[in-house]
């Protein structure tokens, strides 16, 4: 028997290098449904919910600067609670809309930004390994978002009635972070203006211009904090952590 080693040609693996990503927070919502308690600024853990927020960004390396868009009330607290993370360029003051007040952090971001990652100022749990892992995706695609599959099933309804139930397979609920190429933001977010699309996160105006979106793997515990009943849960993953 021959004992000449043989040997095979390794695969070229294709490694992109990253892009400059900086982080959009959006922080600008009226807080509605929360019952006269301003998310951000409620206390999770002994630290407001935005700081809790920031926090994940600075802690991941693959976001090399951030913007936070708030109320103009808050601007002044946001700037005090945030003067320690060095990530921390500018709080600006949104507009009347999430996808206005996501084109000013975006015009606030240094021209060195290829990448821009959109997040919810109210979702405190999104590791910096997963929005390492959104970042990086997006990196290859041009476009990414985590999500989880629906529990529960699905159904559309209009004035009442079931119109259809959508097949559970293949659902999935959407989180942030949200990241995408820059110009290919830029763009659709212009568009889904133009063409008066009433936009519930930002690859929607994305999928509008007929561009894919590469999904990743979400988290459970990376939730949006709504309503109080959110914050207690956010208080019991908090307990959990510990």
């Amino acid at each position: 028997m021959d004992s000449t080693k043989i040997t095979r040609p390794m695969r070229k693996v294709l490694n992109l290098k990253l892009k400059y990503c900086g982080a959009v927070i959006v922080a600008a919502g009226s807080a509605s449904r929360m019952g006269g308690i301003d998310k951000i600024m409620a206390p999770l853990g002994g630290e407001p919910v935005i700081v809790r927020t920031v926090r994940q960004f600075q802690d991941c390396d693959a976001i090399r600067e951030i913007v936070i868009v708030t109320r103009p009330d808050l601007i002044l607290p946001v700037m005090d609670l945030c003067h320690g993370f060095d990530k921390v360029k500018a709080v600006v003051v949104g507009g009347e809309t999430r996808d206005a007040s996501v084109i000013m952090g975006m015009n606030t971001l240094s021209a060195k930004c290829r990448l821009v990652a959109v997040q919810d100022g109210a979702r405190p749990f999104a590791g910096w390994q997963l929005i390492d892992r959104v970042v990086r995706a997006a990196n290859s695609y041009g476009a990414a978002a985590p999500a989880i599959p629906v529990k529960d099933t699905i159904k559309v309804v209009q004035g009442g009635i079931v119109k259809q139930t959508p097949d559970r397979a293949t659902l999935q609920a959407v989180q942030t972070p949200q990241v995408f190429d820059m110009q290919l933001l830029r763009g659709a977010l212009k568009k889904a203006k133009k063409d008066e699309l009433v936009l519930t996160d930002d690859c929607s105006a994305v999928e509008h211009m007929g561009m894919s979106v590469k999904i990743v793997e979400g988290d459970e515990k990376n939730i949006k904090i709504t309503t109080p009943f959110d914050m207690k849960i956010a208080e019991l993953i908090l307990e959990e952590g510990k």
